[in-house]
């Protein structure tokens, strides 16, 4: 998986509100005879003296069949598939690090948001065949069935931004970890702190481009991180929801004040 590294912003806000979350980095512990034909070999009996010895002359009594009677149904390994699926799902926008022919954890949440989408039962599990086809012969992301506005998938640790009725973008995001948990309620977009400033919570914990959706005590916002790397594929944040940069940015720049931000679901640890 391609990873960017962000920079620490060189100045730190002060708040004047109460700012939650912080960028502390959580633990990276997470969460297979043919049967035999026997035949009798013949017994020549003795020639007579005055008629001459015939030379037998040896025919098979069946001919082989070497063509199998009908083809396979998978002629491919299952690395073909995933490779297939993995850049297909890259091409219409849904993040799944390395198109390699290995579907990883983050192969798995570009899987669980494409079920999503696509109105199938939501999880995290491997690839199926019958997936692989569905997928492979898709020409575009669905048409979203909800508003505009952002939402927090916590079952895929995925978040989708609607925009004019479409799929803006689909991205990797990491929630509250236990005793943490981000809250699954629906609020609105009621400040926005471009840039860079340090958490009134925890030193040394910088939050970027917030947007600030729950006026809980304290605030929950959607921020970038210090390192891409504190964005885990499972819920790892002190409440507030993570999400990778430069896409927070773009994100951020979208987003007005008043933009419905909508969390839900649960994380099943395995």
């Amino acid at each position: 998986m391609s990873r960017r590294h962000g920079l620490v912003a060189g100045a730190v806000v002060t708040s004047f509100v109460l700012v939650g979350c912080s960028d502390v980095a959580a633990s990276e512990t997470s969460s297979p005879p043919p049967g035999k034909t026997t035949a009798s070999t013949p017994t020549p009996s003795a020639p007579a003296a005055s008629t001459p010895t015939a030379t037998p002359t040896a025919k098979p009594t069946a001919t082989p069949t070497v063509k199998p009677t009908k083809k396979p149904k998978n002629p491919h390994k299952p690395q073909y598939y995933a490779l297939k699926v993995e850049q297909k799902l890259a091409k219409l926008g849904y993040p799944v690090g390395d198109a390699d022919g290995d579907i990883t954890v983050r192969g798995r949440q570009a899987l669980c948001a494409w079920r999503e989408t696509n109105g199938m039962p939501i999880s995290r599990k491997g690839l199926s065949l019958d997936e692989a086809y569905s997928v492979i012969n898709a020409t575009a992301k669905p048409t979203p069935t909800r508003p505009d506005g952002i939402y927090v998938n916590k079952t895929c640790q995925v978040l989708y931004q609607i925009v004019n009725k479409q799929y803006k973008r689909i991205v990797w995001i990491s929630t509250g970890a236990p005793g943490y948990d981000t809250p699954n309620r629906t609020g609105k977009v009621w400040r926005k702190w471009a840039g860079a400033h340090e958490s009134s919570l925890y030193e040394d914990a910088y939050m970027y481009d917030s947007l600030y959706f729950l006026k809980d005590r304290p605030g929950i916002a959607l921020h970038g991180s210090r390192v891409n790397s504190l964005i885990k594929p499972y819920p790892a944040s002190h409440r507030c929801v993570r999400v990778l940069r430069p896409e927070i940015h773009h994100i951020f720049a979208d987003t007005p004040i008043g933009t419905t931000v909508s969390v839900y679901g649960k994380y099943q640890w395995s």
